[in-house]
């Protein structure tokens, strides 16, 4: 008998099988009150990470852009307004999310198309698109290397990866903001989202991520060139860009 591979939910290890179902639990619990969460957990700081994304992306106009767990579609609204005619796919494995994303588009008036599909077997041709863009989503994944591999597959030559991601704080904060992730995050969970254990987990996966320097090094092992991240906020979250050539 084969023994079944193991990866983390949190701070459990549970089978590699496991993971995708509970993970979609988590974000079926959470989804209509992701936005909400979003701004009191982050206290707002969350539009100007993925503004400082956007800006680094530096993007061309007409760009082919892949947006991977895109969630309520707060990085593929942004990026549709920068009004320079980028041809912007929206993409969650998670279905609650993509329709609390869809709410959204349709509120702000842009017409997008919303995909339904796993980042570890995206449903797009090879060398297409000029950047991919993934926001709060790839520590959610079950195989990261196997997604950045599909992600590199589907890079144009001389397109860019960039993964918005919580990351490892600063050392001499570390104290502080274990307290707020481990006591007060919860509890907000559970006070706005009626979701205690779910926040519960979405703290234990920031834990469990690689941090700046193990995620450089997979991004490598699947071929990404000139690699590079940018701490946010004391190391809360990171910037990580690669290059497919």
């Amino acid at each position: 008998m084969v023994d079944e591979k193991k990866t983390h939910f949190g701070y459990k290890k549970i089978s590699e099988n496991e993971k995708a179902p509970k993970v979609k639990a988590v974000f079926n619990s959470v989804a209509g009150k992701y936005d909400l969460m979003n701004n009191l957990m982050s206290m707002g700081l969350h539009k100007v990470w993925k503004k400082i994304l956007i800006e680094s992306a530096s993007l061309k106009k007409n760009a082919k852009i892949l947006d991977i767990a895109s969630g309520t579609a707060d990085l593929a609204i942004a990026l549709s307004k920068k009004n320079k005619n980028f041809e912007i796919y929206q993409t969650d494995i998670n279905l609650s999310m993509i329709k609390e994303g869809q709410k959204k588009l349709i509120d702000n008036g842009i017409v997008m198309p919303s995909i339904t599909c796993d980042a570890e077997a995206l449903p797009f041709p090879s060398n297409y698109f000029d950047c991919v863009t993934i926001s709060f989503g790839l520590r959610n994944m079950t195989k990261k290397d196997c997604a950045l591999k599909e992600i590199y597959r589907v890079l144009a030559p001389g397109g860019k990866v960039l993964i918005l991601e919580f990351s490892e704080i600063y050392k001499p904060l570390r104290k502080l903001y274990d307290l707020y992730s481990f006591k007060l995050v919860p509890k907000l969970g559970k006070l706005f989202a009626n979701d205690e254990e779910s926040y519960k987990y979405l703290v234990e996966s920031i834990r469990v991520h690689p941090n700046q320097e193990q995620l450089l090094s997979l991004m490598e092992e699947q071929g990404y060139k000139k690699t590079s991240f940018l701490n946010l906020t004391a190391g809360v979250v990171a910037i990580h860009k690669g290059f497919k050539f």
